[in-house]
């Protein structure tokens, strides 16, 4: 099985650290973020597609052509367009059912392994109060319905985790344009594409977004945590 890694991004909010290295591979607990992810994808992800943009070669010359016996495939995105956008690159590369996610979020061993029982899921995390980003609805069968953006202030909702398992047919529809045109959502693309497939949605136990540098040391913290 292969697993598209996002990891093109310039991680602004990560500055100043993220002028001399890719968010990716900004480090904790003695590894960088994207060695974090990768540790945690199951047995059978055999193949890596890792998109790359904002300080490409670091992340290339660290990871090289194979890494813990997996394979490795680079895809560039020359312009940051959005997550849709990096996806639609590795179309050529991809050959069946495939696994999708963040190349710099944090990602549980199970919550990934109960992703993976279904022919196409959507990781999404529970929150409660008021947020901002993509709320994700989905009916009583627990299959998406649709994906507001904006602000919201709900006794209980859910925020994706841009994790999913998808199949090829994925790359048939057209990617959602987000931020006036300025870029292409891939929730919005998967929502559209849940239309005509039957996307099960998983929720997260584990998962944590690296935003900042407070979650980075948060991060950092809980590997050294009795050390």
């Amino acid at each position: 099985m292969q697993a598209v890694l996002l990891a093109a991004g310039e991680g602004t909010r990560m500055r100043p650290l993220t002028y001399h290295v890719p968010k990716p591979m900004a480090r904790a607990g003695g590894r960088n973020l994207l060695e974090h992810t990768i540790s945690r994808l199951p047995s059978e992800v055999n193949e890596l597609i890792i998109v790359v943009g904002y300080l490409a070669e670091q992340i290339m010359n660290h990871f090289g052509d194979e890494y813990e016996g997996r394979k490795v495939i680079y895809v560039r995105q020359k312009k940051l367009l959005g997550t849709a956008h990096a996806l639609s690159l590795c179309e050529k590369h991809i050959r069946g059912r495939f696994l999708v996610l963040m190349g710099d979020d944090m990602y549980g061993d199970d919550d990934i392994a109960n992703c993976l029982k279904h022919e196409w899921a959507w990781m999404v995390k529970k929150v409660r109060g008021k947020f901002t980003g993509g709320r994700i609805v989905y009916d009583a069968d627990g299959h998406v319905t649709a994906v507001e953006e904006g602000t919201h202030d709900v006794a209980e909702g859910c925020v994706g985790t841009n994790l999913f398992v998808l199949g090829k047919e994925y790359f048939n529809y057209p990617m959602v344009p987000i931020k006036d045109g300025e870029e292409f959502g891939l929730p919005q693309t998967v929502a559209l594409a849940a239309k005509d497939f039957t996307i099960k949605i998983i929720e997260a136990n584990g998962w944590e977004q690296i935003s900042d540098m407070n979650d980075l040391k948060h991060l950092h913290a809980q590997f050294t945590k009795g050390q």
